[in-house]
């Protein structure tokens, strides 16, 4: 009895690859409908791996953006004896997510640090920002100042000012921690003061 042999899913893969290969090549001399095939072919998967990886859907959606354009800079990069261009892209995608992952616990080891350090049963300092932002001499150096602050920082100043929220109340609209409405305070009107003197230097 003769055996079948199944060759349909390698062929298809195969020639799914050698697409890929050729689209590369045609990357390579600039040309952006390649470009835009490769993407809507391997975009969903590397978006999923990605959004598995670092579980946040915006950096997701970063980290693949990057990957492509990384790819669309230096198309070069791709070496065909290694491996098709899907696991080549995934390959490189799966490395930017990891580091992704690491900075981000890095910067959150240095917050749980930055919080230890804080006395959370420190008088609320939601008086303290409103009386620093309400002179009438310095409004207009005020505003400025508070454009140059990072925007988590910036917003907790101004819900205080503008909205006369507490720090507690806050940490409850915005679901953070009281702590890290406390260092976003502190953090901000530090930066607020060394701008305001620097402005006045």
């Amino acid at each position: 009895m003769a055996t079948r042999v199944t060759t349909g899913a390698p062929a298809v893969i195969r020639a799914t690859d050698a697409h890929d290969a050729e689209l590369i090549q045609r990357v390579r001399q600039r040309d952006d409908r390649a470009f835009r095939a490769l993407f809507d072919r391997h975009a969903p998967t590397a978006h999923a791996l990605a959004l598995r990886i670092v579980r946040q859907r915006q950096l997701a959606e970063d980290i693949v953006q990057e990957t492509f354009l990384a790819l669309w800079r230096s198309p070069e990069a791709y070496d065909e004896r290694r491996g098709s261009v899907r696991s080549w892209l995934l390959g490189t995608l799966h490395h930017r997510a990891v580091d992704v992952v690491r900075r981000e616990e890095a910067q959150r080891r240095r917050h749980d640090r930055a919080l230890a350090g804080l006395d959370l049963s420190a008088p609320d300092h939601a008086e303290e920002v409103v009386l620093e932002l309400a002179r009438d001499s310095e409004r207009r150096a005020v505003r400025a100042a508070l454009e140059t602050l990072p925007p988590e920082q910036r917003a907790v100043l101004e819900w205080m000012y503008f909205d006369g929220l507490t720090q507690r109340e806050i940490a409850e609209r915005e679901r953070l921690p009281l702590g890290t409405v406390k260092s976003r305070t502190l953090l901000g009107m530090r930066r607020l003061r060394a701008a305001l003197a620097e402005d006045e230097g």
